[in-house]
């Protein structure tokens, strides 16, 4: 029997391929001839790094640059140096865990480190980027990421804006003669599951921006800025659309990345499928393992465990989700292309417990082995 397992992260417990490795001890325990493929898997959000670099053999780097509120802050990434690409979190550098929730401001709040983290990767060589731009903490149209790449942002009297939301009002015009040549030679792959545009009533200020801190007067002020920013850009180039969808992501960062760097905005997960050529995989197995932390009626929505499925199904091949729980309305999956899922909990224990790391995988490896036994056991008749 071949076997292909791509879980999502028990977030807090298990990585990505820890996962994987668990429900193989629990197989071979069953049948060690039966060939387990684990690979890596994630949403292009948290865990994107650390599961694509693993599964695709690469190496992890972190890089000081400035954090979200000018503090310094060792960002994470990955570099799969044999095609000369960089993995990356924008959250490591600008996340909105990076600061303490009453210290959350997004006029201050600044996207910069997130430019030191690509100027890194391009110094080491890479001219391709994966970057999830999930959990910002910012709304500065990306202006800040920009600046550090060599872009210079303007006021009236021809001097640097301030960084974050804040410094937008001040903008007069951009210039691009310091942008870092290197530039040109590269690729940008944004994973982005959002269709917000940069402005208005469902634009980046307005839906995100209280979730970062703002007042509804710094909403409305933010919003105007945004759109005098796309304004500005559009001098640059008037085949820009500040209206394009995923532009108000991760307050504009997504408008950033494609009208200035001509990034493709794309799903998180199917960045991922795509980039780990899971497909391939999945064409020559018997059986299809994937899962995450929880399981419940999102997941049916298009998470990670569902892009799966569905892939799967496109080969018609039979899928079974493991879960470290599992809710009511998570019957919704089995609509979605996973035939049958299961809760490793063992017993009534606490949340420390359930989440410890060698619990977790001693759980999921407990319940892979009996799944296993009544696979095989059907297969006796």
């Amino acid at each position: 029997m071949k076997v292909v397992t791509a879980i999502d992260s028990f977030k807090g417990s298990l990585t990505s391929l820890e996962a994987g490795h668990g429900v193989e001890t629990g197989f071979k325990r069953v049948d060690s001839a039966i060939e387990v493929n684990v690979r890596p898997l994630a949403d292009g959000g948290e865990g994107t790094v650390d599961a694509l670099t693993e599964g695709m053999h690469g190496d992890k780097v972190y890089v000081q640059v400035t954090g979200p509120l000018g503090d310094k802050v060792n960002c994470p990434y990955g570099i799969i140096a044999e095609s000369q690409t960089a993995i990356i979190e924008m959250s490591g550098a600008a996340g909105i865990t990076l600061i303490p929730r009453n210290q959350l401001d997004p006029m201050k709040a600044t996207t910069y480190g997130v430019g030191e983290v690509i100027k890194d990767a391009i110094n080491r060589g890479c001219r391709r980027f994966l970057i999830g731009i999930g959990g910002s903490a910012t709304n500065d149209g990306g202006v800040g990421m920009l600046m550090a790449l060599g872009y210079d942002f303007l006021d009236a009297q021809g001097q640097p804006i301030a960084l974050g939301a804040q410094g937008l009002k001040d903008l007069d015009h951009i210039e691009t003669s310091h942008v870092l040549p290197a530039l040109q030679e590269c690729s940008f792959k944004i994973a982005c599951d959002v269709t917000n545009p940069l402005c208005g009533a469902q634009g980046a200020s307005a839906i995100y921006g209280p979730q970062k801190g703002a007042t509804s007067a710094q909403v409305l002020e933010m919003d105007g800025w945004l759109a005098h920013y796309a304004k500005c850009a559009q001098a640059l180039d008037d085949t820009i659309d500040a209206a394009y969808p995923g532009t108000g992501a991760a307050g504009g960062l997504g408008f950033a990345f494609k009208s200035f760097l001509q990034g493709e905005l794309v799903s998180g997960i199917s960045m991922v499928l795509e980039e780990t050529k899971l497909e391939d995989a999945i064409k020559e197995a018997d059986l299809v393992i994937t899962g995450e932390g929880r399981l419940d009626g999102q997941t049916a929505m298009g998470k990670a465990p569902i892009g799966v499925a569905q892939l799967a199904k496109k080969y018609d091949k039979p899928v079974i989700a493991f879960a470290g729980c599992v809710t009511k309305d998570a019957t919704l999956c089995n609509k979605h292309g996973i035939d049958a899922f299961f809760p490793i909990m063992r017993k009534a224990t606490t949340l420390d417990e359930a989440m410890n790391h060698d619990n977790a995988l001693n759980n999921l490896a407990d319940t892979a082995e009996q799944v296993m036994r009544l696979i095989m056991m059907k297969g006796t008749k």
